[in-house]
């Protein structure tokens, strides 16, 4: 393939809360324990909403008031655009609280961050992460399987990737599953100082593959590079899966400098100097800058019995464009 677009390389090593290791994040940093009087405040919209039901979708932060939840989320949002670019919102009490109403908690609470949208082309705003026992390939997106998942940005293949991702943790796998994040920062300063001469591929474009998620008539594939500045600001989008299937979709080959590129950045994001780990528990919401940060899950074996089988909810949040999913 010969890459169709050549960007501005940013040619600098990246500083600041955003740019992040293991060995450099502060303990503790990014994490965010939910007060009482929120959970009060919380209890009493869940039971407003039981007397006046409304679809989630319908539900506007602006209609109500949730001072305290304000203040956490005020909390949450400098965390994400001036810290490390990641929270861990600790917790919902999951054990006395429905499914359902957990949800719409998360819902509002997510709102205040960023406008929610579409997470899939028939408009889906609210995705169950699931385990449906399909294997990932095109049309079948890796979180709803059980397979590892590398270190990717939500909707890499799409015109207009969210800005946030969160996910709120129902229910646990019996075994694996375990969360990782990187800084994207953190590994371009690697990735400068490793192999200088390879970064400046990762500005050009690659092929995704839309995991069939567009109109019958739209285009199948999308071309984009890895890193590219916008307004003087470094944002990524990555997946190698995509990229892989994208190559194979186009039927063209990835050039050889674009395929050691991208292996040597994937070599940098699995590092274990560069990966902060956790276990993700019910109750938590974790919500990760998707232009700065990357994500993973580790392969994962779930509980014989449905009701207790790995469940998240995840959400998309986005300040610009249209809530559609192409923006």
């Amino acid at each position: 393939m010969q890459a169709s677009r050549k960007n501005v390389v940013l040619n600098k090593k990246l500083d600041g809360a955003n740019t992040w290791t293991v060995e450099t994040l502060p303990s503790g940093k990014g994490h965010i324990d939910i007060t009482d009087d929120c959970i009060e405040e919380l209890e009493g919209l869940i039971g407003e909403l039981r007397m006046n039901p409304l679809p989630l979708p319908a539900l506007q932060s602006d209609d109500f008031e949730l001072p305290e939840c304000r203040r956490l989320i005020a909390k949450a949002r400098h965390c994400l655009d001036e810290g490390p670019g990641f929270v861990l919102i600790d917790r919902f009490p999951i054990d006395r609280w429905k499914h359902d109403d957990a949800r719409a908690a998360y819902w509002l609470l997510c709102s205040m961050i960023e406008r929610p949208v579409a997470q899939k082309w028939d408009g889906t705003m609210i995705y169950d992460v699931r385990d449906t026992g399909k294997k990932p390939g095109n049309g079948v997106r890796p979180d709803i399987t059980n397979v590892k998942q590398n270190f990717h940005t939500d909707n890499s293949y799409n015109r207009c990737p969210p800005w946030y991702v969160a996910l709120l943790c129902l229910q646990t796998a019996k075994e694996g599953g375990v969360s990782g994040l990187v800084s994207f920062y953190a590994a371009h300063n690697e990735m400068r100082e490793r192999h200088p001469a390879l970064l400046s591929r990762l500005y050009e474009d690659f092929i995704f593959d839309r995991q069939r998620e567009h109109s019958p008539d739209d285009i199948r594939i999308l071309r984009h590079p890895m890193f590219e500045l916008k307004a003087g600001r470094l944002i990524a989008r990555l997946s190698y899966f995509q990229v892989m299937n994208g190559q194979k979709r186009a039927g063209e080959e990835l050039d050889p400098r674009g395929k050691e590129a991208l292996e040597a950045f994937e070599e940098i994001l699995n590092d274990p100097r560069m990966v902060k780990e956790f276990y993700f528990e019910p109750g938590q919401i974790q919500i990760v800058d998707n232009r700065r940060c990357g994500h993973r899950r580790t392969a994962f074996s779930d509980w014989p019995e449905p009701d207790r089988r790995r469940h998240l909810v995840r959400l998309w949040l986005r300040g610009e464009g249209r809530p559609f999913y192409n923006g």
